[in-house]
Parts: C-alpha cells; structure tokens; sequence
C-alpha cells in the first residue's frame, strides 16, 4: 500500500492564472486601462505578467511552434490554460501528485531561482507547482487606457482570487471532485442543485486544505433543458473555466471605479430588488445602492456576500469576471440564480413576454 504524504499540499495557494489568447495587445489593454493591473511585456513581445495587488495574471499569445498553445486557442479561444499553485516544495508536491494518479507534464525544473513543475488538471488545463519564484516578475506602470476610456486607478480594490468556476461536461464533476481530493489533498465544501425554472446545474467546491485555492464545479443536470453551462461548454469546446472571482473589500467603490474605465456587468433586472427584502435584508449596503450598481446579495448561515459578473470580452462570449465582498458568507451566491430566474420572469410577464425563453 502506497504511503500518503498530505505534508506537501497544507500550505498551497494559487500563485498565479496562465491565460491562452489570440491577441496579446488588447487582452493586456483592457486588464491594465480599464482594470487597473501593473502590466509588464517580455522581450518577445508574446508574454504579458499582470499584477493587482494578490492577484498575478500571466497572458501568452502563442507562437507559431508552440504546439500546446496554438492548439488551446483553435480549440477553446482565449481561456485560463493553467492554474499555477504556490507550494513550499514543486518537486514534493510533483512526485507526490503523480505517485497519487496524476498525469505528469513537466518534471521539476530550476526556474528563476525556484523550481517549478507541472502535472494534468482538467481538460487542457494543468496545474504548475511553483516554489520559492516569482513566475511573473517586477511590474512597471499600467498601459495607456483604449481611446475613449477614462483612467483606471491602479488596483481599483481587487484583493485577490476567492475562486474559479470550473464547467464540466455531464457526469465528470463527481470524478472530477475526487481527482482533486485523492490527488491534491483537498476537501469537499459545498455541494448544491440549483433549479432556475426548466433548466438545473449541480455545482461541488472543492478547496485546498490551506483555504488558498477554491474551485467551484458546475455541470449542467441533462434531465431538463439546456441552459448557459450547455452554452459555454459548447462555445469553449470542452471543459474549462468559466470565470474567476475577485475578492475586494468595498464592492461598490470597486465597481463604480471599474465602470467608470469602461468595464460592462451584466444588467440586474428592477425587480430583483423589489423582491430583495422578502429574502434578506442587507448587512452593509442599502438596497437602493445595490441597485445603483447591480450588485446582488446572498446569505448563508455564517454571513453575507455580495457579487456582480462581467460581461466577457472575448469573441466566444466565454470567459468572464465576478466580483465578490465576503460578509461572513461562505458559499457561491446559489441563491441569486433563482432569484434572478423569478425577478426576470416576473419582468417578462409584466411586459408580456412570458415564455419568451430569456433566462438571466
């Protein structure tokens, strides 16, 4: 019986995201004008590093021989390829994953004064151990905002990554939750079927032993139609990463800052808060300020939280952003998708469009 050492995973965050895209100058653009990240461009002029604050963003436009980028981007577009995890020790945290099931990538490798190594994740996504490097490098100051759009601040309150929505094809969250439970040491925290009328998504957290990294996997329930999951894994071409929170600690200074520099949220329907106040009463917000911004609220048992989407960006309508206050609250804001189902439905009605097929 192989010996389990659990040792190598305790102390484990994300130490930063690797996203694949197709037009290296635009993606860094609008991280840097219109979100307020440090940016850097290496010599080759194919690799950005981006920083806010805890969050380190590396953007790769992949060359023409790099086979596995090149393939990422027909097949997927722009999306996060890596999820790269700070751990005292690459080589441990390697050896122990593949002895544990893992599909090996890259062995361990002195890498900027630290060693780095990689193993399969989901998908084409991978997981690159990092130890003792600073994979992104210094930063300089944030590029010149796009024509028309006002200057971002730097780090307009993005603290860090609380999580990332993984999408999965029917019946691979389940393994997938045990891939990262028996391989990576890590444990199940929330498990949730959310109905949203004639469509249902079942969603699993699975978290790090450390509370560094989160990841919240969603598959869509094939028993009724289909709904956004269905649409993403279709437009993605697979599994992959539906989008990735922020964490900030004034939502509403955030997204007033972030709209102001020309981010989009997607728009909260008027009747969302009408009901609002039959569900819960805000801890730290006025029902009118939420409204002013389109923030939405939700609660569990040890608190609230409060979280708005963006829309994307990029041509697939895939991968966007969400950002999140934590009051206490620990789940995903599951019970905003049926309040949203029901304020748009109520919405439809009073405008006679019920049955239209509109879905938040």
């Amino acid at each position: 019986m192989t010996t389990r050492d659990p040792g190598v995973f305790t102390d484990m965050s994300v130490d930063h995201l690797r996203l694949y895209v197709t037009d290296l100058t635009e993606s860094a653009a609008w991280f840097t004008g219109a979100c307020g990240f440090t940016a850097r461009t290496a010599p080759s002029g194919r690799t950005a590093t981006l920083r806010a604050n805890r969050i380190r963003l590396e953007l790769v436009q992949p060359a023409a021989d790099d086979r596995a980028g090149t393939a990422f981007t027909q097949r997927h577009g722009d999306g996060v390829a890596d999820i790269a995890l700070c751990v005292p020790d690459a080589s441990a945290a390697f050896h122990e994953a593949v002895r544990r099931g893992a599909r090996p990538v890259s062995g361990p490798a002195a890498h900027g004064g630290g060693v780095t190594a990689t193993i399969a994740g989901f998908d084409d996504v991978t997981h690159t151990f990092v130890q003792g490097v600073d994979a992104l490098g210094p930063t300089v100051p944030p590029a010149a905002p796009p024509p028309g759009g006002a200057p971002a601040p730097r780090h307009p309150g993005l603290i860090r990554i609380d999580h990332l929505a993984v999408c999965v094809r029917p019946g691979e969250m389940e393994p997938l939750a045990a891939f990262y439970e028996r391989v990576l040491d890590f444990e199940t925290t929330f498990t949730e079927l959310i109905v949203v009328g004639t469509q249902a998504v079942r969603t699993t957290a699975v978290r790090s032993r450390s509370g560094g990294v989160t990841l919240t996997l969603i598959e869509p329930d094939i028993t009724r139609e289909p709904g956004q999951i269905n649409r993403f894994l279709h437009d993605h071409g697979g599994a992959g990463v539906q989008h990735v929170a922020f964490t900030t600690g004034s939502i509403v200074e955030t997204v007033r800052s972030l709209v102001r520099s020309g981010v989009e949220f997607l728009r909260t329907p008027d009747t969302y808060y009408e009901l609002l106040t039959r569900r819960l009463a805000p801890a730290r917000y006025t029902v009118d300020r939420l409204k002013e911004f389109g923030i939405l609220v939700d609660a569990d048992h040890d608190g609230q939280l409060f979280q708005i989407f963006s829309k994307s960006v990029h041509r697939r309508n895939t991968l966007f952003f969400e950002i999140i206050e934590r009051q206490g609250g620990r789940t995903f804001g599951g019970g905003n998708i049926t309040a949203l189902y029901e304020s748009v439905r109520l919405e439809e009605s009073a405008a006679g469009l019920h049955g239209s097929g509109r879905r938040p």
